[in-house]
Formats: structure tokens, C-alpha cells, sequence
């Protein structure tokens, strides 16, 4: 028994520079272009049985745009930053150079008084170890590029670390067969 989970970026609500940790804007004018763009690629991937997107306002329009009518699940919401949040990095780093530094370097901590990237990246796997294994299954989800890049390190079994290696653009898709425990990156040719 195995599903297929194919996990769509949700398209930018800011320029990279303006992220905030936990944002929480809605698509701007870019996004909303991106998207009309991107959607003969991704509409296809609207078949699926299963349709999820993570609690963000620009999950939820992503694939509301796509059509995709998903479901919010709150296991796909981002990382939880705690004081951090709606900060951006270079705020951060401005002010806890110190802390930033322990964050990036050390998975198991969370000096922002929120969720290591350890327990983000486990909450991540966690909610892909329960989706329903039916043979041939398919399951899209709009998530945010942290939760996909987090459901990327936890499905290669990579070292925690490895997640600052890995850049995920907006409406970008990735899909991971599999079932709990056993998950493989599944890349395929342009159609």
C-alpha cells in the first residue's frame, strides 16, 4: 500500500527580503500573477482525493486559485517562531546575533521560545507518517516552502542541518510516494 503526496509552495505573499517569520499577509498583486501563470501546470494536480494547505492565508488562496478547494490542516502550519514572529532575519540578527547563531547551528534548539527546527521537521513527518496509504492514493497540499522543505529532510531521512540547504521556490511542487516511514522523492519530466 502506498500514496503519493505531492506538496505545491505556496506562491509569495512579499519579496524575499520582506519575509517575516510566521507571516501571516495574503497573496499580493505578484503572487496572485504567479499563480494565473503556474496554474495549467498545477490545476492536474487538483485530482487528487485528498486535498490539504497549511493554515496561512497564501496556502489557502494558493490552492483556492488552483482550485483545489483544500482542506486547512493545522499540522502544516510553519514553524512556531515565538518572540520571533513577524520579525524578519536581518531584525532578528540585528538584535540576537547570538541566538540566530544557535538556531541555525543547533536543530534541538529554540532560542526564539518556539519550536526547534527538530520538532517542526517531526511534526512535518508526522502528519505525512498518517495520511491514508490506499494503493495508487493521491494527495496534494499547498504548504508554505518551510513545511515543504521540512516534509523533504524528514522524508530522505537527512540530517536535521540539511534543511538550510534546501531552497524551495513559490509554486514549486514536490512528490514523495510512500507510506509512514518509507518515503521516496519522485521526480518527474515536464508534461
Amino acid at each position: 500500500m502506498h500514496v503519493r503526496v505531492s506538496l505545491v509552495a505556496a506562491a509569495r505573499s512579499s519579496s524575499l527580503l520582506a519575509e517575516r517569520f510566521d507571516d501571516d499577509r495574503p497573496l499580493d498583486g505578484t503572487g496572485w500573477r504567479s499563480v494565473e501563470s503556474a496554474a495549467q501546470g498545477l490545476v492536474p494536480l487538483g485530482s487528487a482525493e485528498l486535498r490539504y494547505c497549511s493554515p496561512t492565508p497564501r496556502s489557502r488562496a494558493t490552492g483556492e486559485a488552483l482550485g483545489y478547494a483544500p482542506l486547512a490542516q493545522p499540522a502544516l502550519r510553519e514553524c512556531d517562531m515565538g518572540r520571533w514572529r513577524g520579525l524578519t532575519l536581518a531584525e532578528v540578527t540585528a538584535h540576537e546575533p547570538g541566538a540566530v547563531d544557535l538556531w541555525l547551528s543547533d536543530p534541538r534548539s529554540a532560542p526564539h521560545g518556539g519550536e526547534s527546527l527538530l520538532a517542526f521537521i517531526s511534526r512535518i513527518g508526522g502528519w505525512l507518517d498518517t495520511r491514508p496509504a490506499d494503493d495508487g492514493g493521491q494527495i496534494v497540499a499547498v504548504a508554505e516552502p518551510s513545511v515543504v522543505r521540512a516534509a523533504l529532510v524528514y522524508a530522505l531521512k537527512a540530517p536535521p542541518l540539511t534543511y538550510w540547504n534546501v531552497d524551495v521556490r513559490p509554486l514549486s511542487t514536490m512528490t514523495l510516494t510512500g507510506w509512514s516511514g518509507s518515503w521516496h522523492l519522485s521526480l518527474q519530466a515536464p508534461a
